[in-house]
This record gives C-alpha cells, structure tokens and sequence, in this order.
C-alpha cells in the first residue's frame, strides 16, 4: 500500500464509529435512538416507541408489544463522522440479539432510568459488554420523571457494576424544571429554548451549581489524569490544565475500559441528545483505535500448539469478517457481516472456515432499519449485510480463501423453556420442519428436536414470550397454521458421585461380528467453557484401543448424555474419562464402538446416582411498599429465596432466585396483587437440584 493510501485509510477509519444502544427494558435505549436519527438529520419525523412509529421497531410484532425484539441497524452522520449504530434489545428473552451486537461492535452507549437506576437487565448488558471487552458511555435518561434522582442512579451504578463513572455534563433542574445541563468541564450551563431541542443557549448558573461543577471538574481530573502523561504532569506540578488535555485523558481511559464518561437528558422530552452523540465522537474508539484483532489459525490437527494471526483494519489486506446475525427475507435470507481486514466485493467468493465451505456473496446491503441501500463493495472496520451466503450462521468467520482464519466464538445462554409444537395439517408437516430450520438458523438460542417418547416435535426458547413470538412470526410471516403445548421447564441432570463402568457390544454372526469394550470414569465436573456440558478426557495408555476408534466412544458418550439417562433429560456438569478398552482386529469398528460409548456411559451414571436439576430464575421486582408483603408471600409460596430487598423512594426492589417452573404466568399474578403497579424481570441464573417432593412430582407428570 502507497503511503498515500495508508494515510487516507487511516482517516477514514478515525471519522467511524460502531456502537450499540443498550439498556434493561422500558430504560428508554429505543426513544435515544429515534432521537439520535432525528438530530443527525437521517429521518426528519421523530418516531415514538409508545404510537408503534419507532423507526427501528419495525417488526409488527415489535409495534405491538411497543419493545425491541431485533436487533436493528443504521448508519447516520454527525461531525465529519459517520456512526455505524445498533440498537438491542432489552427483555432478557432476546439477549442473544445483545450478545452478537456487542461481539462486533467497539462501543456502546449504556441507557439507565433516571428513577429506577441499575435493574436486573442493566446488570446483564453490562456484564456481556465486560466480556468482549467493549468501551461504554453511560446515559442517564428519564430525569424529567417525578423520582429522578442523578446523584442516586450514579452511585448505583458506582455500586452494583463495580464501574468508574465521571460525569462530563451535570442534569440543570430536576424533575419537571429540567431542561438543559452543565458541561463539567467547559464550566457552563445550558438550556433549551424549544421544544424540539433543537436550539438551546449559554445560561447563567447559580453559586451552589458552580461550586458543584467545580467539584465535579475536580474529580473528573483526579479519575483521568493517569491516562494522558502531559496532564499527569500538570497535575503533579499544580499547573494549569486545559479542557483538551482533559478530553484527551478521558477518550483514553475509555478506550481502554477504565472509565465510563457519564451524560444525561431526557429522550422523550428531545433533551441532551446533541451532548451524547459529541461524547460518542469524542470518547469511544474507532476501529483504527482499537487497531489489532486477534485470530486463529484453524488446524485440524488437535494435539498442535495453537497458532494466532493478527487482523489490521487495512482495506489491502486479506478479507477477514465475523457473521453475527442472519435475517429471513423474501429476496434473499441476510448475513449481517462486521469486517475485520480486507475488502467485501459484490460477487466475490469467500470461505467459511467454521464449516470449510466456500460461500458467494452476491449483494451487500447497507442497513437503515427495515431499509438498504445497495454498495458494491464494503471495507475493514465497515458492518454490512451480504446477500448470497447460504451455508454461514451467527458467529461463523467469512475470510479470503487464501488466508484462512478463526475469530474468537459468541457465547450463548442455554435454554431453559420448551413447548410441543404440531401442524394443525399433515400437509404442512414437511413446511413446518423447513419454517424451524430457518427459525434456528437465524437465531442461535431457538432450538428444536424430536421427543423419541412421544413423536412430538420441542421447541426450546428463553423464555414464554421468546416462543410467543417465534409462534406468531410462523402464522404472519411463514402462514404457517400451528398448534402448541403447554410451556414445560428444561430440566437437567447430574451425577451425586465419581463412579465408573464397562460397556460391551459384542455380536456373533456368520461373517463379521460387532466387537467393542470400553471403560469408562464418570465424575462430577464443571467446565471453565459454559457451552461443554460434558467434557471427555481420553486416557486410553499403551494402545488397549485403536486411536480411530476414539472418537466414536465420545460420540456414543455424547448422544447417550443428550438423551438422558433416568429421566430422559439432558446430563451436565459431568466428565467422562475413557480409561481402557479392547478391539478385535476383525469385528471392531466405529458404530460397535459408538454402541460400547453408550452403554458403559448409561451403567457409569446409574452406579453414580443422577440428581435432576431445575434452572433458577433471578427475579427482581419493583412494587409499591403497601404490597410487599403480598408479594414476597406470594413468592415464598413459589419455592422462592430472597436475596436481599432495596428501598428506592415509596417502592420496594424484591431480589429472589426462583425456580422457573413456578413463574408461569406469574404477570398475571403480580397485577392482581398489586393493583398493576408492580413489574418484575426475570433472567436465568444457575441450574440446582431438585427437592426430592418435587421432583417425584415431575417424574409422575405433575409438573
């Protein structure tokens, strides 16, 4: 690359920036988006979550409920910048759509209500973005609410998420009178004079607000001074120091996740948008800041020291891109597609390194909500959705054939709900498998299979209102006429003890036999990695088993813990180690194997003792004080523990792990209880056993 290019590239990439919009539900990250639209001139009509015209809720589905189930995109411009935005959502039944976002992206902006502060979603997203590491802003939106407190939602989330927020603009007015801010570190107050906040001017503050801003300067200095040598040393040496020092040092401890700059407003009122969207340019990275990406080298080779490669955002370098989200659509299923190096040409030819297939891509779209525009080609740094690839899922790596590389996987929940489902015709049995696969395909957290017992087809989900809606997109989109069962909780089960068995399949025939013997150790055993339920351990010495034949007992030891042992449901937190065997030259082979897996698995775990485990919920519910004890009686009926309880003004936060079977249709409950003044959260937790009252009433069918 010419030096030319290099420096082009390079101030390409600094004008952008990809972030998302995150927060629990009802904390108002869809109305900050619709304003952010609005302010940077890309729509010219403010859309509103509460009259279902929210630009980015544009499902059907999404309009009605007035939340966000899809995670939408757009691009938009705003000082000589162009920013790349996602907006998530934020019911904990569609976290997964948070999870994919937050992999791709290289910040984000964290929305909390101005009076209910820190919730149960909050502290999730707050915690997917720790795990990929991503810089974040901090918007405390809603202060024109009654209850609205700055200085109490600050500390909380000080408190809860162990996180280093430093106002850079201060609320002017509380409640009602708000209606502008204090930039802490310019030292002057603003206010808005309409309505549409477009227009707001320089405004006189009062000595107690000056002494406060200065205090907060004071701190601000204190928090960051670290992260600039050239302030550092002003610091120490009592010099003047100036506010681009101060904007400096900021935008460095946030890239570096050390800080959190914390802003505020009122999205609904159109109040403090335009600060925000100067922070996002000014603090959170560019993919040029972030600069290196880190890669693997696949090798098929699994006893080879893992190789690593690294990715520059350099549009000349070898293509490299993560799919993290597939989108049905009627003129073509959508892979959406963050670019890590390289260039993405229309027509070009890619390979899928997950499933070692090559994949055309024939379109490339960029995204405004339901809208695309049509490019030719897209660059590194850039998030594009691609036409053409028909094999690729979420968090599959799409590189240039001659480069191959393997970009760090998503993590997932597991599911914790499923629910029989049926056509209500046999003609449309062999559409309702077809409607399923692309339903899986596009979202990695919907699962289906067969019930061996029943014939019935299961789909599982993460939560009532995830399956809902997967149920109401069959009968809109695919016209697909279903009937479903009742919702039943994914149960599991573990072993009480290490124990170990022989499993044998051997068969005498006239020509070749079936010979197979293998022992096995079970022992209970929790995996650093969330996703190996079962971790297999070959411990096989001195060659008592031929090497090809090892794989098959792992996949007879997999299927077997799949189907269950005693209850028929899934075996977890266990580890199998194969310890010794024997073939036969002639009648040994893979599926004898495979069968011989299976069978010492199943003898292993009835000699250890299975334990059935139920997935506990984290509940939190807000509800007025005079009901709390209603509620919290109510909850202790349901096998509830309550783990601490908050007092925020007149209202009570409840904290509980419940089991998840005894929460449905609980919304129902808690509004007659309550009047309808209570709302409650819920998020899966942990898997633990069973009391064994209950669990014998779920082994007879009553639960």
């Amino acid at each position: 690359m010419t030096e030319k290019g290099e420096s082009q590239v390079q101030f390409d990439l600094r004008q952008l920036r990809n972030i998302g919009v995150m927060a629990h539900i009802d904390a108002g990250k869809t109305t900050v988006t619709e304003r952010i639209l609005y302010y940077t001139g890309l729509t010219h009509k403010m859309g509103e979550v509460h009259e279902g015209t929210a630009i980015m809720d544009f499902d059907p589905e999404e309009q009605a409920r007035g939340i966000t189930i899809h995670a939408a995109a757009t691009t938009c411009p705003w000082a000589d910048h162009t920013i790349n935005l996602i907006d998530t959502p934020g019911h904990v039944d569609f976290t997964a759509e948070v999870e994919r976002s937050l992999r791709v992206l290289d910040g984000a902006i964290t929305v909390f209500c101005g009076v209910a502060g820190v919730e149960a979603q909050s502290e999730t997203v707050w915690r997917q973005a720790d795990r990929y590491k991503v810089p974040r802003l901090i918007f405390i939106n809603k202060l024109d609410r009654t209850g609205a407190d700055f200085a109490r939602v600050l500390a909380d989330i000080k408190e809860r998420l162990h996180s280093n927020p430093v106002p850079v603009i201060l609320p002017l007015g509380r409640e009602a009178d708000f209606n502008g801010f204090i930039d802490v570190i310019e030292q002057k107050g603003y206010v808005y004079t309409d309505e549409m906040g477009n227009k707001f001017e320089e405004t006189e503050i009062s000595e107690e607000q000056h002494v406060t801003a200065h205090i907060e300067r004071e701190h601000l200095i204190e928090h960051v001074a670290e992260f600039d040598d050239e302030m550092m040393h002003a610091y120490l040496e009592h010099q003047t120091i100036t506010n681009e020092m101060i904007r400096r040092a900021i935008r460095k401890g946030t890239i570096l996740g050390r800080v959190n700059p914390v802003l505020c407003g009122s999205a609904l009122k159109k109040r403090n948008i335009q600060p925000l969207l100067d922070a996002v340019v000014a603090y959170l990275p560019s993919p040029a800041d972030i600069g290196v990406y880190q890669a693997h080298v696949p090798s098929k080779d699994k006893e080879k020291k893992e190789e690593m490669v690294e990715l520059h955002p350099d549009p000349n370098e070898p293509f490299a891109g993560l799919a993290f989200k597939i989108a049905s659509d009627q003129h073509g299923d959508l892979t959406w597609i963050r670019i890590y190096s390289g260039t993405l040409k229309s027509g070009s030819r890619v390979l899928n390194v997950n499933r070692d297939k090559k994949e055309i891509v024939s379109r490339l779209w960029r995204m405004h909500a339901d809208e695309r525009i049509r490019v030719d080609e897209a660059v590194a740094g850039d998030i594009i959705a691609a036409v053409g690839p028909k094999e690729s899922v979420t968090g599959d790596t799409l590189c240039d054939p001659k480069r191959p590389v393997l970009l760090q996987k998503m993590h997932f929940p597991k599911t914790v709900i499923s629910m029989s489902i049926e056509p209500q015709s046999s003609a449309e049995k062999d559409r309702l498998g077809e409607v399923l696969r692309i339903l899986a395909r596009e979202d990695p957290t919907f699962k289906f299979f067969g019930d061996s017992e029943t014939g019935q087809t299961i789909v599982a989900g993460m939560g009532e209102l995830h399956l809902e809606v997967l149920k109401h997109r069959m009968l809109r989109d695919f016209n697909l006429d279903v009937r479903v069962g009742r919702p039943r909780v994914a149960y599991r089960e573990t072993i009480k003890s290490a124990a170990q068995a022989e499993g044998k399949f051997v068969r005498q025939t006239g020509g070749h036999g079936a010979f197979a013997v293998c022992k096995l150790v079970v022992e209970p055993f929790k995996n650093e990695d969330e996703d190996i339920t079962v971790t297999f351990v070959n411990e096989i010495r001195q060659g008592a088993i031929e090497r090809n034949y090892i794989p098959a007992v792992e996949a007879g030891v997999r299927t077997a813990a799949q189907s269950g042992i005693v209850s028929g449901y899934p075996l977890i937190d266990i580890k199998v180690s194969l310890v010794d065997g024997k073939d036969h030259p002639v009648d040994s082979s893979e599926m004898a194997f495979e069968a011989a897996g299976s069978i010492a698995l199943k003898a292993a775990v009835e000699h250890a003792g299975v334990t059935l485990l139920e997935p506990l919920m984290k509940v939190e519910v807000v509800t007025p004080n005079e009901f709390f004890g209603d509620v919290t009686g109510d909850l202790m009926s349901r096998r509830a523990t309550i783990t601490h309880t908050d007092m925020r003004n007149n209202l009570r936060i409840i904290h509980a792990e419940v089991p998840l079977g005894e929460m449905f249709g609980y919304s129902t409950v808690i509004r007659g209880l309550t009047q309808g003044r209570a709302s409650y959260s819920m998020e899966p937790h942990v898997y633990a056993p069973v009391p064994e009252s209950v669990a014998e009433d779920i082994a007879n069918g009553l639960k």
